[in-house]
C-alpha cells in the first residue's frame, strides 16, 4: 500500500512538472516574464483608471486588489485548461490514456505548478499596486493574505481543470479560455461591486471562484482578522474541490466515451 502511495505521489510530481514544462516549452524567458510582469500591470492600470474615472471616486484600492487577485485566473484558466485540452490539440491524448497510471494523480497534477505560478502572479500584481497606485498593506494580516491567495488560486485552477475537460470535446480551446476569463472579470466583483449587480448575476457570482477570494483579500487588506474571513475561504476551498470533482468525472467519461468510439486520435 505504501509503495502504491509513493508511486502515485511520484507520478503526481513528475507529471505536474513535465506537463508544465511542456506547456511553456515554446516560450522564450522574455515572453514568460512579459506575461507575468507586464500583463498584470496593464490590466490593473486599465481597470483602475477606468473605474476611478467612471465613479469619480478615489477608490484605487478596490480595483487594484480585485484585479491583482483576478490575475490568478491567468494561470488557473489559461494554463490549467491548456495543460489538459492541449493534449488533444497536440495529438498526445492517446498516450495519456494509454498509460496504466493513476488517473486522479495525472489529472490533479496538471494544476499543481499552475497554482504556484498563479500565486506569484497575484503578488506581482499587488506589488504593482503598492509601487504605482499607493496600495496600503500596513494593516494586512500577511499570513491570512497568503492563505487567501493560495486558496483562491487553487479554486480557480479547479475551474481550469473542469474547463480543460470541456475543451476536450470542443473545437477551440482558446475560445473556452477567453470566455471564462472575461466572464470572471464581470462576475467576480473584481471591477463591479457585487451589490451593484442584478440578483441573477449575484447568484452566479457566488458559484464561481475568485468572488469569495477577492472579498476576503479586500477585508484582510482593510485590517480585518483572518477569523473574520474564514467562512469565505472555506467556501472558496469547497468550491475548488467541487470543480475538481466535476472535472475528474468529465475526464473519466471522456476517456470511456473516446475509447468506445475509437476517437482518441481525433484532434
Amino acid at each position: 500500500m505504501l509503495r502504491g502511495l509513493w508511486l502515485d505521489l511520484r507520478l503526481f510530481v513528475q507529471g505536474a512538472l513535465l506537463s508544465y514544462v511542456a506547456l511553456f516549452a515554446w516560450l522564450r524567458p522574455v515572453t514568460y516574464l512579459a506575461s507575468k510582469v507586464v500583463m498584470p500591470l496593464a490590466q490593473i492600470l486599465f481597470f483602475t483608471f477606468l473605474g476611478m474615472y467612471a465613479t469619480s471616486a478615489d477608490n484605487a484600492s478596490f480595483y487594484v486588489i480585485g484585479n491583482a487577485i483576478q490575475i490568478a485566473a491567468v494561470s488557473g484558466i489559461f494554463g490549467v485548461t491548456m495543460s489538459i485540452g492541449g493534449e488533444r490539440w497536440a495529438g498526445t491524448l492517446v498516450y495519456l490514456f494509454g498509460t496504466p497510471a493513476n488517473r486522479l494523480a495525472v489529472f490533479v497534477g496538471r494544476a499543481f505548478f499552475h497554482v504556484l505560478d498563479g500565486i506569484l502572479g497575484v503578488f506581482i500584481g499587488l506589488a504593482w499596486g503598492v509601487l504605482l497606485l499607493g496600495l496600503d498593506l500596513s494593516h494586512t494580516d500577511g499570513l491570512g493574505l497568503l492563505l487567501t491567495v493560495l486558496i483562491t488560486t487553487f479554486s480557480t485552477s479547479g475551474l481550469g481543470l473542469l474547463l480543460g475537460c470541456v475543451s476536450l470535446v470542443s473545437l477551440d480551446t482558446m475560445f473556452v479560455n477567453n470566455t471564462a476569463y472575461f466572464l470572471l472579470l464581470v462576475f467576480s466583483g473584481a471591477n463591479v461591486p457585487l451589490a451593484n449587480l442584478p440578483a441573477w448575476m449575484q447568484a452566479i457570482s457566488w458559484g464561481l471562484p475568485l468572488t469569495r477570494g477577492i472579498a476576503a483579500a479586500r477585508a484582510l487588506i482593510a485590517g480585518s482578522p483572518l477569523a473574520e474571513v474564514t467562512p469565505l475561504l472555506v467556501g472558496e476551498a469547497l468550491l475548488g474541490v467541487g470543480y475538481i470533482f466535476l472535472g475528474y468525472v468529465l475526464f473519466r467519461w471522456f476517456e470511456f466515451y473516446a475509447r468506445r468510439r475509437g476517437t482518441l486520435e481525433s484532434f
